[in-house]
């Protein structure tokens, strides 16, 4: 498995300090293959000492790494990204094998994942403060930027390298050290993202990379020392909530990017066969584990029946199996856990009225599948209306009129991002001001860009990845009054 040649076995220890080390007791937990269930191998299992130990080499480090030139900083990012888009083959495997993605979707990450890389390399030398004459006259106005410091980083395992070079990168640029926390599914990549950032210079305790078993007890302990400055955190609304709260008595700096249930709008003058294309796109990336996932199918009552059919027929012709293998569509979901809730929320839409249009079972055999899945007429009363799904189900609902549209996108506690198709630039203006969401795609299924910032609203949370707001997360603002004289 070529993937697994990017750790060595050294790589797959922690990486703290500039080092590769073992965790205290020499503890560790098995990375399983959800494709059958497998133990792929084995890495370290950072105990809250080893976490400690880690924020002390980038406490360490904080001082001397704000003081490099911005220029520095954005070259071992440009070599990052460089060395990354020549083993992209190599991590695609890798993310395959740990994740489930095909390897063809996981070649898309890298390139995705890459280029904040580039862009915050380029951010790097950008970094901008001001200078001005106060209104009154007699003094000047000076405000310089600065690295917020030491950060802790909790990425999740459906993108184990983008979710970690949206946050790496404007953290490098701007001058801050970090220790990163991957999730306990997907830790392979984050190393081998280590081992590469070590490789195109990044000083040693700039990053630090601690997996383990005890992410809760890792944050808290983490979050509580008053060396730390910033947590950032991607994952699921009620896990950010708690940390949220436990970030509160040291009023800690924090950006959150949580759980999405994503309103794709199909209006009756939409193209549909463009709608079904970009439907595929935002429901199907990464098997539908995803938060920018369309989670809920609006659809114009005129048109319903025709979406869902085109619909139903693009799922059924994709083809289940293991990622790295020829001919795959779509791979396994990350866990048993993972089948299971897909199946309840798909069980329980049927019971509620909605008409199981394809799919809507787990095959039998080896593995974490379910069948790409279209359910027609379900109630906006069912939980799968609710609840993020997070599986590759499209449940389709009907509307009637653009205020019945608006209210039914909006109808939730989140706000991540909404898709709407319409040839109507009037509508899309109105659905523009009036949806709820930090994000919105019109006539298209992806709205991932690097350049442009991602975030959502609502309990979707807050902050923004990417784009020139990216970099803002890890500077804080200085103001300086200087007399006129």
């Amino acid at each position: 498995m070529a993937g697994l040649d990017l750790l060595g076995p050294d790589r797959r220890n922690l990486f703290v300090g500039g080092e590769w080390r073992a965790a205290e007791g020499d503890k560790r937990f098995d990375v399983i293959d959800p494709a059958d269930g497998s133990v792929l191998t084995d890495v370290a299992d950072g105990s809250i000492s080893d976490a400690v130990a880690a924020l002390d080499a980038a406490s360490a480090a904080q001082a001397e790494w704000a003081a490099t030139a911005p220029r520095a900083r954005g070259e071992i990012l440009r070599t990052a990204f460089e060395m990354l888009t020549e083993r992209a083959g190599e991590f695609a495997e890798l993310m395959s094998l740990e994740m489930g993605k095909t390897v063809t979707e996981a070649k898309g990450e890298v390139t995705y994942g890459a280029e904040f890389f580039r862009w915050n390399a380029e951010e790097a030398v950008r970094i901008h403060g001001r200078w001005m004459q106060d209104p009154a006259g007699a003094n000047r106005l000076l405000t310089v930027k600065k690295p917020v410091g030491p950060c802790l980083f909790v990425t999740p395992w459906n993108f184990p390298l983008a979710m970690g070079t949206r946050k790496i990168g404007p953290a490098v640029a701007a001058g801050c050290t970090m220790v990163v926390k991957p999730a306990q599914q997907t830790p392979l990549t984050m190393l081998a993202l280590a081992g590469v950032l070590a490789e195109a210079g990044l000083p040693d305790g700039v990053l630090n990379v601690v997996t383990t078993t005890d992410s809760g007890g890792l944050s808290e302990t983490l979050m509580d020392d008053d060396r730390l400055r910033k947590m950032s955190f991607t994952g699921s609304t009620p896990v950010g909530r708690t940390l949220v709260r436990q970030s509160a008595e040291r009023l800690l700096r924090v950006s959150m990017e949580l759980g999405g249930n994503a309103p794709f709008l199909v209006f009756a003058d939409a193209d549909l066969e463009a709608a079904v294309d970009g439907a595929m796109i935002a429901k199907m990336r990464n098997m539908g584990e995803a938060c920018t996932s369309a989670n809920r199918f609006l659809v114009h009552v005129d048109v319903a029946d025709e979406f869902a059919d085109r619909l139903a027929e693009r799922m059924k012709a994709l083809t289940l199996g293991r990622g790295q293998d020829e001919g795959v569509d779509v791979g396994p979901l990350i866990d048993e856990k993972a089948v299971e809730s897909v199946g309840r929320l798909v069980d329980g839409a049927v019971a509620d009225g909605a008409r199981l249009v394809t799919g809507g079972s787990a095959p039998e055999g080896a593995g974490f599948f379910y069948e790409p899945t279209v359910l027609s007429g379900v109630p906006t009363t069912s939980e799968i209306a609710r609840e993020e799904i997070f599986g590759p189900v499209a449940p389709i609902t009907t509307f009637t009129s653009d205020e019945d549209a608006v209210r039914m996108a909006n109808a939730t506690e989140y706000g991540l991002v909404s898709y709407l198709y319409t040839r109507d630039l009037a509508r899309t203006v109105r659905m523009a001001e009036a949806l709820e969401f930090g994000m919105l795609g019109v006539n298209t299924g992806l709205v991932s860009n690097a350049a442009a910032p991602f975030g959502g609203m609502k309990a979707s949370g807050f902050g923004r990845e990417g784009g020139f707001e990216g970099i803002e997360e890890y500077l804080e603002t200085t103001y300086v009054a200087i007399p006129g004289g």
